[in-house]
Parts: structure tokens; C-alpha cells; sequence
């Protein structure tokens, strides 16, 4: 009997342990965080880190007076293994599920680009790991927290 107040808490952390190691963090959604930007089509399925996209030709847009940093999304299309000029239409999809369609006029434009940076930091929390930026085009076309761009040929 008196050994039972041990054997109880020693119950207690074996149920607390356990309990713990069944409910692992869960990763915050969006871009990086949850493995990266992905671009896809076909057969073709590449995701890609900040690290990778600053890895390739970096070029600098602006939308609504705010300067990013980024990559050519013709340029992101090549290093996937797609033809940009045979691409018909891309589909941007963000982390929260809202998705944007963009014809060849749009996507193949002057400056946009896949922004991972503002040209003097980092995307703002609002903007997320990834977001599109077409210069010249309304906000609603510049997806923000951007998670995958999925190819139509």
C-alpha cells in the first residue's frame, strides 16, 4: 500500500508521454513552411525551397508601388521542364485554397514574376512565403501566400 502514491504517478507520466507523442505539431500552412512552391503538369511535379528560386536569375518588379524580388515565372516554367510557349494557361493556387487562372497574355507579360522577397526584406506575413506579381494588372491577379502554380498545355 504504501507504494501505491508511486506507482500512481509513474501511471500518470506514462498516460502524459503518451498523449503527447500521439499529437504531433501540426506545420503552418503556406509555401516554405509546408514544402515549398510547387509547379506542376503532366508528368512534371517540382517543388521548390526560397533557397532554389534565389538560386535562379533574380529580377525585381513592382506592384502598387511595393518593389519585389523574384523570379521571371518564364524562367521558373524552363528550370521545371516546361516550354513556356506551349504553356496555354496557368492556375495559381494560394495555401488558403483560392486560385486564379492566367491566360498566356497574362503569365508570358513583361516582369511577372514569383516574388520571394521585397527589394528591401522579406514578404510581409499578409503576402506569405510566395506571391505572383504582374506588374500591371489588378490586385486580384497578384496572389498572395501562393503554394503551387499548376501547368495547362
Amino acid at each position: 500500500m504504501k507504494h501505491t502514491p508511486f506507482f500512481l504517478v509513474l501511471l500518470l507520466a506514462l498516460l502524459l508521454s503518451a498523449c503527447a507523442s500521439a499529437n504531433p505539431a501540426v506545420a503552418p500552412a503556406g509555401g516554405e513552411k509546408s514544402g515549398g512552391l510547387v509547379v506542376s503538369g503532366g508528368d512534371i511535379k517540382k517543388t521548390y525551397s526560397r533557397a532554389d528560386l534565389e538560386a535562379l536569375p533574380v529580377t525585381q518588379s513592382t506592384f502598387k508601388d511595393v518593389n519585389y524580388k523574384g523570379v521571371l515565372v518564364t524562367d521558373l516554367l524552363k528550370d521545371a521542364g516546361f516550354d513556356p510557349q506551349s504553356v496555354k494557361a496557368l492556375k495559381a493556387v494560394a495555401s488558403d485554397g483560392y486560385a486564379i487562372n492566367y491566360d498566356a497574355a497574362q503569365f508570358l507579360g513583361e516582369g511577372v514574376i514569383v516574388a520571394y522577397a521585397q527589394a528591401n526584406g522579406d514578404l510581409s506575413a499578409d503576402d506569405g512565403a510566395f506571391r505572383m506579381v504582374l506588374p500591371n494588372a489588378e490586385g486580384k491577379l497578384n496572389l498572395r501566400m501562393l503554394a503551387e502554380l499548376q501547368v495547362v498545355q
